[in-house]
């Protein structure tokens, strides 16, 4: 009686750290939900920032349409100093710099740049200029009524080309912000357009 009472007490002492089936599949469940909802929340993440970003500016982008100047008082109590950069994602080999390096405005007022950009290499090559602010509340205010980051920019092997780029600052830039810098980063995205667009683009 007794050696019978034992053997249950060791069968039980033996399954209660032993997980069922059932068990194990719960857990793996719970764990492939939470990875499936971390997964559709990362992806949501990519519009709701890119929307984000629109809204406040906070990140820097600009306008990808071309602003319509309306007549406004030009203030010129107020002078901003816009600092220009230029850089080329790695893998582009064109020569891209900025005519003009740095100018100072006044808001409302309208104002004319333009940059220099050379393909030296034996190839066709169609670039896209990303443009960036900072600070990033400046892009906001940051008004580009032409600029050559609204198309794409093809140059044949050998070409070079000047491009321009007129804007206005609105007058509606806070106070604190005296000074803030446009960067543009060229791109090489020859393989990403279809053929037809490349041979429109260079003809």
């Amino acid at each position: 009686m007794q050696d019978n009472k034992h053997d249950d007490e060791v069968d039980k002492s033996a399954h209660a750290g032993v997980r069922t089936p059932l068990d194990h599949t719960k857990t793996v469940n719970k764990i492939l939900l939470l990875v499936a909802g971390m997964f559709c929340f990362a992806f949501a993440l990519v519009p709701l920032y890119d929307v984000f970003c629109k809204v406040t500016g906070i990140n820097g982008k600009t306008n990808t349409e071309a602003a319509v100047y309306t007549a406004t008082d030009i203030d010129e109590t107020r002078t901003i100093t816009v600092d220009f950069i230029t850089r080329t994602n790695s893998g582009m080999p064109w020569e891209f710099t900025a005519q003009t390096r740095k100018i100072d405005v006044h808001p409302g007022q309208m104002n004319e740049v333009a940059f220099y950009v050379r393909n030296p290499t034996n190839r066709d090559i169609i670039a896209q200029a990303v443009p960036s602010v900072s600070p990033g509340t400046a892009a906001l205010y940051l008004n580009k009524t032409e600029c050559f980051c609204f198309q794409h920019q093809p140059l044949k092997a050998g070409e070079e080309a000047l491009m321009p780029m007129v804007f206005y600052v609105d007058p509606q830039l806070p106070e604190d912000i005296t000074f803030f810098t446009l960067q543009y980063t060229l791109y090489d995205i020859t393989r990403t357009v279809d053929k037809d667009t490349v041979d429109v683009a260079m003809n």
